[in-house]
């Protein structure tokens, strides 16, 4: 067994790639936020879900914490996906993470996860 064969990919389906998919949940107007984050929801009449990040050079200067920040946001909603089937999400980061609040945005994360869920309609 090499290497790649115990990397769990993040699909190209699973990912919203347009900006017009990304405005379209946002559009939407089903969202929920807490200290470090805001995700928004839209159904999207698929059997998986799909998502978005938006972690803006602005809010995280190095790309390094960017990368890190998508790293745990991307595991939140893989330890998910299962509950959030038929929809799309895009998870915006609204202020500035430390390496020591990373595991505190991932609950954060599958928190608001789960609470739009009441937007499949």
């Amino acid at each position: 067994m090499n290497s790649r064969d115990c990397i769990i990919r993040f699909q190209k389906n699973k990912r919203l790639h347009k900006a017009e998919e990304f405005s379209s949940v946002i559009r939407f107007k089903c969202s929920a936020r807490s200290e470090f984050l805001q995700v928004f929801a839209k159904p999207n009449g698929l059997l998986h879900p799909r998502l978005g990040l938006i972690v803006a050079g602005k809010i995280e200067r190095l790309a390094v914490n960017r990368n890190r920040v998508k790293r745990v946001l991307r595991e939140a909603f893989r330890a998910r996906q299962r509950d959030l089937a038929g929809l799309d999400l895009v998870v915006r980061l609204r202020c500035r993470v430390s390496h020591n609040n990373s595991s505190r945005i991932a609950g954060e994360a599958e928190k608001l996860m789960i609470q739009l869920q009441r937007c499949r309609g």
